[in-house]
């Protein structure tokens, strides 16, 4: 794995999460980064435990992630991107032109070398695993380098994750780069997107979901800690793992079956596919009494829509159409 359970993370898109809502911003057309006298400087900012101090915006940013990418994107900031490395996805349609004028540094995470090679004076980390020192990439490193690092917020939170703190992450990045301004309208479309699902569910009564990343002995599923609990939280689910206070957990199938889901949400992504995942589900024995395995009722997402980042609002909505279709007909 090369994120989260040491963490890999290539994940399939699926057309559904394109077609269903807009609640990324627009990214603004041919803007690029803020100048070096942007007003709002010198900024300290708090990292996953490392401040760092911007003297001026980043004008050479390396972006590490889908969802670090995507946000620089939909920020208008291709212009000020030297590099990008490990999608886990498609690009986003509205963010392709842009991602396509941006050089590529390697397909997973670049080395040390290929980093420092393309010159940047920035990197955003979806993933802490993109700041692995065994592999000399460490935070620490970096800044030896006179290199700024920022870590997507989810990898260190204070709490449990929620809607508004995607919302927050938007804004930081924003104002590193001396746009806050962009930030806005990537809020004011999640909270139309998200209103939208509140008012269509009304006072359903909430889905019990089983989450469902992979694992044949044990199931790596979503704690409590996470933006894809908040999600189904918001889609009207209930997470039956929501008190592990962690992101990511690994449970056995007998737990899984002591919880009774009505549904399973099958995260999708890497070599196993959907109709797999289902295959090996409904033939585990343990989970033959499970309402959903009994019912054969499965919901999908992309994994890269399980993080936080601008695919949020979107995949609430795609969530709550396959938890409860009946109030989105």
């Amino acid at each position: 794995m090369t994120s989260r359970r040491s963490l890999t993370l290539l994940a399939l898109t699926t057309s559904a999460l394109l077609a269903s809502g807009c609640g990324g911003a627009a990214r603004p057309a041919g803007q690029a980064g803020a100048p070096s006298n942007a007003p709002g400087f010198p900024l300290t900012v708090t990292s996953c435990g490392v401040n760092t101090t911007y003297e001026r915006p980043p004008r050479r940013a390396v972006a590490l992630n889908q969802h670090a990418t995507e946000i620089l994107l939909a920020l208008g900031l291709e212009k000020s991107m030297v590099g990008t490395a490990f999608l886990d996805d498609r690009i986003l349609p509205e963010h392709q032109a842009a991602y396509d004028r941006v050089k590529v540094l390697a397909d997973k995470y670049p080395s040390y070398e290929a980093l420092l090679a393309a010159e940047p004076d920035f990197v955003y980390a979806g993933f802490k695993s993109g700041f692995d020192g065994k592999e000399g990439r460490g935070r620490d490193a970096l800044a030896k380098a006179g290199i700024d690092t920022h870590v997507n917020s989810e990898e260190c939170p204070a709490g449990p994750v929620t809607a508004e703190q995607a919302e927050q992450e938007i804004r930081t990045v924003a104002k590193i780069f001396g746009v806050p301004e962009r930030a806005e309208s990537f809020a004011s479309g999640m909270r139309s997107t998200l209103g939208g699902v509140a008012q269509r569910l009304g006072k359903t009564e909430p889905i019990k979901v089983f989450v469902y990343d992979n694992g044949d002995k044990t199931a790596f599923t979503a704690g409590g800690a996470g933006i894809g609990n908040e999600m189904i939280r918001l889609a009207g689910g209930e997470n039956v793992f929501a008190d592990i206070r962690k992101n990511w957990a690994d449970v056995s199938y007998e737990q899984v079956a002591e919880r009774a889901p009505d549904l399973v949400l099958i995260y999708d992504y890497g070599d196993t596919s959907v109709e797999d995942k289902k295959k090996a589900l409904l033939a585990n024995p343990a989970l033959k009494d499970v309402p959903a395995i009994q019912k054969q009722r499965f919901a999908v997402l992309p994994l890269s829509s399980a993080v936080l980042g601008v695919r949020v609002p979107a995949g609430v909505e795609t969530l709550a159409r396959q938890f409860h279709p009946d109030r989105f007909e």
